[in-house]
C-alpha cells in the first residue's frame, strides 16, 4: 500500500479558501509556466527516433478517430429533422442496425426502417424525434482502418397527435474506412428504458438489465489510438502540413471548451462571464425572435433567462449534446453545431423542457478563440407536467440549421486546415499533436468510468485509475491509491450483479478539458446526469427510481502512465436537482431546512476514508457529509470551477484550480509526481496569455 494511502488526516480541518488563495493559486499556476513541477518527470520508456512519415501517419490516425465521432453525432442531427436518406448515407455499402432483436442490412432498407419506425421526411407538423447520442468511448484498430465506440443514447419522440415516449440505451458500434471516408459498420443499440412520457420509464420489458459486453477494458480506455501496425507509408505531406493540420486538432480542442464553458456559465446565470465570451461585434439570434447584436445585446438576450444567479428552486441546465466543431481554412474561424437539452424550473411548482439546436460561429482575435455568434433554433418547448405530446414548437419543422459536414473526410473533401504558426520541428508537431491526443484519451477515460459505474464494476473502475490517484466517494471523502479507491467501492456497495432490477446511469458529457503543455497531463470538468430505471410492478406500481438527478465533476485530472491515460483525481459535487418521482419530476421536491435530511456515507463507519469531507473546509460547505449546513434542492448548492474564464481571465466566486485534496495533502499534487500543471486561463498552447484590454 502506498505512503498516501497508509496516510490518515485525524481531526484536523481545512484552511478556508479565499478570493486571496484563489489569487494566490492563479499567481502561483501563471509563474510556475511549463515548469509547474515539484520534482524531475518520471523516466519515459524508450522509443524509436521519430519520422515524419510516423507522425503523419499518426495525425491522420487522430483526425480519422475525430471523424469516427462526428460520423455518429452526425446520425443524431439528421435523425432529429426526418432526413433518413442522409441517416442511411452515413453506413457502409452493407452497414446494418441491430435494434434489439431487429436486423436492418443496407441503406435502402435502413431508410425504409428508420421512416416506418419514426414517421415520414421531414417529420409531421408537431412531432418530435429528437436523440442524445454522447459520452463517447472510441478505438481506432491498429491499422487503422476499422474503429469501435460505445454511446450512451437517450430519445425524445413524439408524433404531435398525443403520443410522446423517452427511449434510452447503449450503442456498441463498428466503424470502417471505406473508399477513403469513414461510415458505420454496425449500429448495434441495445434497449435499456423506456416508456411513455404521461408514466414514465420502465426498464425495457419491464425486465431486469444485464451487463452490456464492453469493447473496451481498462488499459485499452486509456489508448484512443494503439500502437500502428508495421512501418509507416511514405507519406508526400510536409512539415508545414502537418503542422497546420495539428493547428486544427487543437484549435476545435479550444473552441469545443469555449463552446461548453458557455453552456455552464448560462447553467448559473453568470452573464458578465457568458458576455466576457463574446467578441466585440458579437450577437445572440433565436429563430422567431429576434438578433440581438453588441455586447449590450448579448447581456439583452441573456436577460430574457431571468436576473443573474439563481433564487431557490431556480433552474437554468442547459446540457449541450452531440458537439460538432470545424475550423475554417486558414484557423482563424470556425462553427460549431450541437443540440441543447433544457431543463428549466422555478420556485412555485413551475418546470418545463426545451430543445434547441445551437449553431455558433468563432473568431480568433489576438490569439484567442472567441463567439462571434450563437443561433439558437428552438426545436421543442413544453411544459413539465403535459410534455410534447400535443406538438412541438413549428421550429422543429422548419428548415434546420446548416449541417457541418459538406467537408468532413468521411463525406467528402478533407476540411481546411490551420496556417502553420510554430516553429517547424517534428518534435514540436509531435508535441502538440500528443496535446489533442490527450484530449481524445481524456474523454475516454471520463467515459468508462461511467459505464463501469453504472455496471458496478469496481475492480475495473479503480484500474482506470493511476496507481497514486485518488478518488472522492460520494458523502465521504477521499481515498488514496488504486487499492483504496476499490476497497471502497466494494465495502459500499458489494459485489458486481449480472443483472439489474434498477440502475442509476452516470452521463459524463460536456467536457471542459485543459491539458498541460507538454500533453502528458490534463485537468478535466464534466457534467453529470443521473437517469435512474428501474422495475415496475403492481404491488410497487410506477418505481420511485426513474427520474433525473444532477450534479458536476469540476475538479478531475488525469495523466499519462506507462503510455496510459488514466484517472488522477475525482470529485463529485451532488446533486444540484433531484426529482423524487416522475410526476412532478424536479418541481416536485418539498424545500427542507439546510441540514435536514441524509447525513454522510455508512463509509465513514466501515470504510473511513484518508481525507474526510469535513476535513475540506469552505470546499466541501453545503454538500452532504461535508462541512456546515447541508444544502438540498430546491436550494442552491454552490458551483465550483476549475478554470477562469478562458477569454477574459475572470476568476470565478468559486474558484479551485487544483485537486480538491491537494491543499491538505500536497504530495497528492500531479506536480509532486512529476507532471505539469496545466494553464486554467486564457492560453495559446497550453501557455498563459493576457487577457485582452478592457476586460
Amino acid at each position: 500500500m502506498s505512503g498516501l494511502a497508509r496516510m490518515r488526516t485525524g481531526g484536523a480541518r481545512g484552511v478556508p479558501l479565499t478570493r486571496l488563495l484563489a489569487a494566490f493559486c492563479l499567481l502561483t499556476i501563471s509563474a510556475a509556466g511549463l515548469a509547474a513541477t515539484d520534482k524531475a518527470a518520471p523516466p519515459q520508456p524508450t522509443v524509436a527516433a521519430d519520422t515524419l512519415d510516423a507522425l503523419a501517419r499518426d495525425v491522420d490516425r487522430l483526425e480519422s478517430l475525430r471523424a469516427v465521432k462526428d460520423l455518429q453525432r452526425r446520425y443524431a442531427h439528421y435523425s432529429q429533422y426526418g432526413l433518413w436518406r442522409e441517416v442511411a448515407n452515413l453506413f457502409a455499402r452493407n452497414g446494418r442496425i441491430e435494434w434489439g432483436d431487429e436486423r436492418i442490412e443496407g441503406a435502402a432498407a435502413i431508410a425504409r426502417w428508420l421512416e416506418a419506425r419514426h414517421g415520414p421526411r421531414g417529420l409531421a407538423a408537431g412531432a418530435l424525434n429528437t436523440e442524445f447520442h454522447d459520452m463517447p468511448l472510441v478505438n481506432l484498430s491498429a491499422d487503422g482502418r476499422t474503429a469501435e465506440g460505445r454511446w450512451a443514447g437517450l430519445a425524445f419522440r413524439g408524433d404531435g397527435k398525443g403520443q410522446a415516449r423517452i427511449e434510452g440505451g447503449v450503442y456498441q458500434n463498428r466503424y470502417v474506412r471505406e473508399d477513403g471516408r469513414w461510415k458505420i459498420a454496425a449500429l448495434h443499440y441495445h434497449p435499456q428504458y423506456d416508456g411513455d412520457y404521461s408514466n414514465g420509464w420502465r426498464n425495457s420489458g419491464n425486465a431486469d438489465l444485464p451487463i452490456i459486453p464492453y469493447h473496451f477494458d481498462p488499459d485499452s480506455a486509456g489508448v484512443p489510438l494503439p500502437a500502428a501496425s508495421g512501418p509507416p507509408p511514405r507519406s508526400s505531406a510536409s512539415l508545414a502540413d502537418l503542422s497546420a493540420r495539428v493547428s486544427s486538432l487543437n484549435d476545435e480542442d479550444a473552441i469545443r471548451n469555449l463552446q461548453n464553458a458557455y453552456g455552464y456559465y448560462l447553467d448559473r446565470r453568470m452573464w458578465d462571464d457568458v458576455v466576457d465570451l463574446f467578441a466585440a461585434n458579437g450577437a445572440i439570434e433565436i429563430a422567431g425572435e429576434g438578433r440581438f447584436a453588441g455586447q449590450q445585446g448579448v447581456r439583452t438576450a441573456l436577460s430574457r433567462m431571468g436576473p443573474p444567479g439563481l433564487a431557490r428552486g431556480n433552474l437554468n441546465d442547459r446540457p449541450l449534446f452531440d458537439l460538432i466543431v470545424r475550423v475554417a481554412p486558414g484557423g482563424r474561424e470556425a462553427r460549431a453545431r450541437g443540440i441543447e437539452l433544457a431543463q428549466l424550473g422555478a420556485e412555485g411548482g413551475k418546470a418545463g423542457w426545451e430543445i434547441n439546436v445551437i449553431s455558433s460561429r468563432f473568431v480568433k482575435d489576438g490569439g484567442l478563440w472567441k463567439i462571434r455568434d450563437i443561433h439558437i433554433q428552438p426545436v421543442m418547448k413544453a411544459d413539465y407536467a403535459t410534455g410534447w405530446g400535443g406538438g412541438a414548437l413549428p421550429g422543429s419543422t422548419a428548415s434546420p440549421p446548416i449541417f457541418l459536414s459538406d467537408r468532413d473526410p468521411a463525406t467528402g473533401p478533407a476540411i481546411g486546415r490551420s496556417p502553420a504558426a510554430h516553429a517547424l520541428s517534428l518534435a514540436d508537431i509531435r508535441r502538440r499533436y500528443q496535446r489533442s491526443l490527450a484530449y481524445d484519451g481524456a474523454e475516454n477515460v471520463s467515459a468508462a468510468y461511467g459505464y463501469y459505474l453504472d455496471d458496478f464494476q469496481w475492480s475495473k473502475m479503480s484500474a482506470i485509475f493511476a496507481v497514486e490517484g485518488n478518488k472522492q466517494s460520494p458523502f465521504a471523502g477521499y481515498y488514496m491509491s488504486r487499492a483504496r479507491i476499490a476497497g471502497a467501492a466494494d465495502a459500499r456497495y458489494g459485489a458486481p450483479p449480472d443483472m439489474r432490477a434498477r440502475v442509476v446511469f452516470h452521463w459524463r458529457i460536456q467536457p471542459v478539458i485543459h491539458v498541460s503543455q507538454d500533453g502528458r497531463s490534463a485537468l478535466l470538468r464534466t457534467r453529470l446526469i443521473h437517469l435512474r430505471t428501474g422495475k415496475w410492478s403492481p404491488e410497487l406500481g410506477q418505481p420511485n427510481a426513474v427520474g433525473f438527478q444532477a450534479g458536476m465533476y469540476p475538479n478531475d485530472q488525469l495523466v499519462l502512465e506507462d503510455g496510459i491515460w488514466r484517472l488522477w483525481s475525482l470529485t463529485i459535487d451532488e446533486h444540484y436537482f433531484t426529482s423524487p418521482e416522475w410526476k412532478g419530476g424536479w418541481a416536485a421536491v418539498k424545500p427542507t431546512s439546510p441540514g435536514s435530511g441524509a447525513g454522510g456515507s455508512p463509509l465513514l463507519k466501515t470504510y473511513p476514508p484518508d481525507l474526510a469531507m469535513t476535513d475540506l473546509g469552505i470546499r466541501a460547505e453545503g454538500f452532504r457529509g461535508g462541512t456546515g449546513a447541508a444544502l438540498y434542492w430546491p436550494d442552491i448548492l454552490p458551483m465550483w470551477f476549475h478554470y477562469r474564464n478562458p477569454v477574459s481571465g475572470r476568476v470565478p466566486e468559486r474558484y479551485w484550480p487544483d485537486c480538491v485534496p491537494c491543499e491538505r495533502l500536497p504530495q497528492a499534487r500531479m506536480t509532486h509526481h512529476g507532471y505539469q500543471m496545466p494553464e486554467t486561463g486564457p492560453q495559446a498552447d497550453g501557455v498563459a496569455v493576457s487577457a485582452p484590454q478592457g476586460r
